[in-house]
């Protein structure tokens, strides 16, 4: 080649790599060319700047130090050492992967042959900063694994109880429309359960206790069923459970209640849950879920009235009572409203006096031209809380009506029941003495009887609104003694002066000659603790001799006369009167000694 050839063609070949020079700064890659030997053959600023190699360790030539400097700074430098050895292995081979930096960087690395007239002569690598864009990537896979995992926990919040952890209302609604419209045939029951007396738990322990109650109600309720089966708590303290297949529903109704008669221990104390369950399934007769619901509502709600702490499976009949209770609540309202609670008086006869000194004011409800029985209605106006309004009433008719005839004798006295949905008001006495006080009635004349249920809980309100009554002359009498709970070894604790026994007792009063140690028992003790005896429910003669040659102070009932409306009232005064003075006269001529 001439000397002016020789020129031209280095001219070129500056020109060239010039030219090559100027395309690889340009790029925001680092780029390391390596000779087919293995050689560092030519690098670029952004490389040495991404890897942090000085340009003097380059031009050295000392290519082991430029490796050890870049291994030094690499996550897993193995890996990258078999990726290397690997491609030379492989001169053809191109590859693309990831560098894992130990400071936190991460490089995406090309490679790939570089070939003149197709052979391969060396290889070109490439590196690129995705530090911060894999960054933002990570970000936003965490944000969509975060959502991804709120809308889970949205998901289980919007059919999950919060409390409990059962299913709530949404999802029992859902399973049991798809329960139903399943294939024909298949056995759907619905078991709805609330917790007896439940408010007494919130009341007295804390709301702490009751959900801790809530909490262990639902552990043993899932406990009672198969895994498939819906547990759903409907809110407060009502429960329902779905049971789709199953062969015997009774069964596991009977498992529940049972499972809820064993104690639960809340920080120390021992609580004792009750339940009232009812059980409805679906029949031959085309039933939708609300209908099905509430038919286990029904039957719930007569489990209660039963006795409570049971089940009852739904029955027509149930549906029947309902839609009676319903009309009888209906009723008493509008009589409530239209004032057709009307008075009735019973005379009580003094047995050593020997003529009436007390009469009873009874609520009548004439409806449809018949009297209702008071067992009937008076539960429903305690019931719907239409007792205050009645109770109300009686007292001030009862005040207005015989404010005469009180005054005529201060002997004589009018005793008015009094529910404990009244006491629980909280002002029944300051009610009481103004009522007596608008009346001209000495509230010394005045006997409120209750029953022994006010006295069930230790109502401490009730209690003292009773002492108070007292306190002011006022008389309280214990009424149907007998038929709850309380023991005669209580009544020295009650704020009590009389006792009356109740009927079923004066009942046992046959012939006058039985033995009867109960009814005897029941006198001796009552004078024994300072309280006068008054038998209610006195038919026959037999029954008044046999209470007055045993001590009683009064007597009530038929034998003397029915309760009687005001203007028939002093006609039956004077026949009860007429009637125990010829009872007296009677035992005192046998007990006469016989000459």
């Amino acid at each position: 080649m001439s000397t002016s050839a020789r020129a031209d063609e280095d001219a070129r070949l500056r020109e060239a790599t010039s030219l090559l020079s100027a395309t690889l700064e340009s790029t925001a890659d680092g780029i390391l060319v390596v000779s087919a030997e293995g050689r560092i053959a030519l690098v670029n600023n952004q490389f040495l700047s991404m890897w942090g190699i000085p340009r003097d360790l380059v031009d050295t030539g000392d290519d082991e130090a430029v490796m050890n400097s870049v291994l030094d700074q690499l996550a897993d430098p193995g890996q990258f050492l078999e990726k290397v050895t690997a491609l030379y292995a492989d001169p053809d081979a191109e590859s693309h992967d990831v560098l894992h930096f130990r400071d936190g960087r991460t490089f995406e690395r090309y490679s790939r042959p570089q070939t003149v007239d197709e052979h391969v002569v060396g290889r070109v690598w490439s590196f690129r900063d995705v530090t911060e864009a894999r960054l933002a990537q990570d970000q936003i896979s965490r944000a969509m694994a975060d959502l991804a995992q709120q809308a889970n926990q949205l998901k289980t919040l919007a059919f999950q109880d919060p409390l409990t952890g059962l299913s709530n209302r949404q999802l029992f609604n859902d399973r049991l429309a798809y329960a139903l419209a399943g294939p024909c045939g298949t056995a759907v029951d619905v078991l709805l359960l609330d917790l007896d007396d439940f408010k007494e738990v919130n009341d007295i322990h804390g709301h702490h206790a009751g959900d801790q109650m809530l909490i262990e109600v639902g552990r043993r309720l899932r406990a009672c069923v198969r895994p498939g089966d819906v547990v759903a708590r409907l809110g407060g303290d009502e429960f329902v459970v779905l049971l789709v297949g199953s062969l015997d529903a009774d069964a596991a109704a009977e498992r529940i209640v049972e499972s809820l008669k064993a104690p639960v221990w809340i920080d120390g104390t021992m609580l004792r849950p009750s339940l009232s369950l009812g059980l409805a399934s679906i029949s031959e007769d085309a039933v939708d879920a609300s209908e099905l619901l509430r038919r286990a509502d029904i039957a719930m709600y007569a489990a209660k009235a039963a006795g409570k702490n049971r089940y009852l499976r739904f029955q027509p009949e149930m549906m029947r009572a309902l839609l009676e209770r319903t009309d009888l609540d209906a009723g008493l309202r509008a009589a409530v409203d239209n004032g057709e609670i009307t008075v009735h008086y019973q005379p009580i006869v003094s047995a050593s006096l020997g003529r009436v000194v007390k009469v009873e004011a009874l609520a009548r409800w004439e409806r449809d031209g018949v009297l209702v029985a008071p067992q009937h209605f008076i539960p429903a106006a305690e019931r719907s809380g239409l007792i205050v309004e009645i109770g109300t009433e009686v007292l001030l008719r009862g005040c207005t009506e015989l404010a005469p005839w009180l005054a005529a004798d201060p002997v004589r006295s009018l005793a008015v029941n009094v529910s404990g949905v009244q006491l629980q008001q909280g002002n029944f006495p300051e009610l009481l003495f103004a009522t007596a006080e608008a009346c001209g009635v000495d509230p010394h004349q005045l006997v409120v009887e209750v029953t022994e249920s006010v006295f069930f809980d230790d109502d401490c309100q009730i209690r003292r609104q009773l002492v108070q009554l007292r306190s002011a002359g006022v008389r309280v009498a214990l009424d149907d003694f007998g038929t709850g709970y309380s023991s005669l070894g209580r009544l020295q604790d009650l704020p009590v002066d009389t006792l009356k026994i109740d009927q079923s007792f004066v009942g046992m009063i046959r012939s006058g000659a039985e033995h009867l140690p109960i009814l005897n028992c029941m006198i001796a003790m009552a004078h024994g603790l300072g309280l006068t005896v008054t038998a209610e429910g006195v038919e026959t003669l037999e029954q008044a001799e046999y209470l007055i040659e045993h001590g009683c102070d009064s007597l009530q009932g038929y034998l003397f006369s029915r309760p009687q409306p005001a203007a028939a009232l002093p006609e039956a005064v004077a026949a009860s009167g007429r009637m125990i003075g010829g009872l007296r006269a009677d035992t005192e001529a046998q007990t006469q000694p016989v000459l």
